[in-house]
C-alpha cells in the first residue's frame, strides 16, 4: 500500500524560488553544500514549473483554513493525545513511512524515510557534536503517519501544510490567509483579537496550534517522555509554523525559552528543505548510528 501525500506549499513561495547561484551562499553553516537544483532538475520551491497544482494547493488551504477551529483542535488534541492506537518504535514508525511517497513535493519524489534520513545526515555532517538534533532530523515528519488507516487516515488538510495558532487572531502572513473569514472563529470575539485566549509572553507551549503531523509528533514525543531537548520539541512543533520562522508573526506570544528555541529551528529549516536530493543514503550503514540514539532518547516502545 502506498499512501500519497498531497504535500502543500509551505510559507511564502516567493522567498526561496531564486537559489543563490554564488558558491560561498549555497555552503550551510557547518559545510553542508546546497545543491542548485532538486530531484526534478528545477530550484527548490519553484511552484510554477508545475503550475497545474496551483488550484488544487489554494483548495487544499480553503479547506484548511475553514476548518481548523480552536474547537476542532481541541477535539483532535483529546482524541489522538490519549495515544492509544498501537505501541510500536521510532524505527517501525520511520519503516511505516516506507508506505508514504509525497507525490506532489515539486523538490522530492523518494519515499519518506529517505527525506528523513537526508535531513539527519545533512545535520550530522555540519553538526556532529549534537546527536539531539540528528535524531530530531530523524522523527520530525514520523507524525505523517496519521494519514496510514491504523491512524484513522485523516484528511490532507488535518495532516500537513503550514500552521498556524488557533485561538486568536490568524495572521495575514498566514498563505492564503483570504479563506479565514469563512472560518467560524474569524468573527468570533473570544478568538479574532492579537491575543485572543492568550497573553504576552504565554509561551508557545501553552498555545493551540492547528492540528496536523507536526503537534502530534510533539505529544508522542512529550508523552513517552523523550529525553530529548526542549528545543528539539520546539523543532519538531514548529518546522511547518512557517508564519513565526519566516515571517516573524506571533512573537508577542513567545517567552524566553522559545526565543532560544526559535535560533535552533532557523538551523533546522534549512536542512529539512534543501537536503532533498538524488544522493540517497544506504539505510542499513547508518541505521545502528539512529538505533542507538532512540535508544538514547526514548523508550523501547512508544505509545502512538
Amino acid at each position: 500500500m502506498t499512501i500519497v501525500i498531497e504535500e502543500i506549499v509551505c510559507g511564502d513561495e516567493s522567498e526561496e524560488k531564486n537559489i543563490p547561484v554564488n558558491e560561498k551562499e549555497l555552503v550551510l553553516d557547518g559545510g553542508f553544500l546546497v545543491p542548485q537544483i532538486n530531484s526534478f532538475g528545477h530550484t527548490f520551491r519553484d511552484y510554477n514549473v508545475e503550475s497545474e497544482r496551483k488550484d488544487g494547493v489554494e483548495e487544499f488551504y480553503r479547506i484548511n483554513h475553514i476548518n481548523q477551529t480552536y474547537e476542532f483542535v481541541k477535539r483532535m488534541r483529546e482524541v489522538y493525545g490519549s495515544l492509544n492506537r498501537v505501541e510500536m518504535s521510532i524505527w517501525e514508525c520511520c519503516e511505516l513511512l516506507n508506505d508514504v511517497v509525497d507525490e506532489s513535493d515539486p523538490d522530492l519524489d523518494e519515499p519518506q524515510i529517505e527525506h528523513l534520513l537526508q535531513t539527519a545526515e545533512a545535520i550530522r555532517k555540519d553538526y556532529p557534536n549534537e546527536d539531539w538534533l540528528h535524531l530530531t532530523g530523524l522523527i520530525h515528519d514520523l507524525g505523517k503517519v496519521l494519514l496510514h488507516p491504523d491512524f484513522g487516515e485523516l484528511p490532507q488538510w488535518a495532516v500537513v501544510g503550514d500552521t498556524f495558532p488557533v485561538g486568536c487572531a490568524f495572521d495575514g502572513s498566514i498563505v492564503h490567509h483570504k479563506y479565514f473569514k469563512e472560518n467560524p472563529d474569524y468573527n468570533n470575539p473570544t478568538y479574532n483579537t492579537k491575543y485572543g485566549v492568550y497573553s504576552e509572553a504565554c509561551g508557545l507551549n501553552n498555545v493551540m496550534m492547528s492540528w496536523g503531523h507536526d503537534d502530534y509528533m510533539y505529544l508522542v514525543a512529550k508523552e513517552n517522555r523523550t529525553t530529548l531537548p526542549s528545543a528539539a520539541l520546539f523543532i519538531i512543533r514548529y518546522h511547518s509554523f512557517y508564519a513565526l520562522h519566516k515571517s516573524g508573526a506571533y512573537k508577542h506570544l513567545m517567552n524566553e525559552e522559545d526565543i532560544e528555541n526559535l535560533k535552533w529551528l532557523h538551523i533546522f529549516n534549512k536542512y529539512d528543505l534543501y537536503s532533498k536530493s538524488k544522493v540517497r543514503v544506504d539505510v542499513e550503514t547508518v541505521k545502528p548510528y539512529y538505533l542507538s540514539l532512540i535508544e538514547k532518547y526514548f523508550p523501547a516502545k512508544l505509545r502512538w
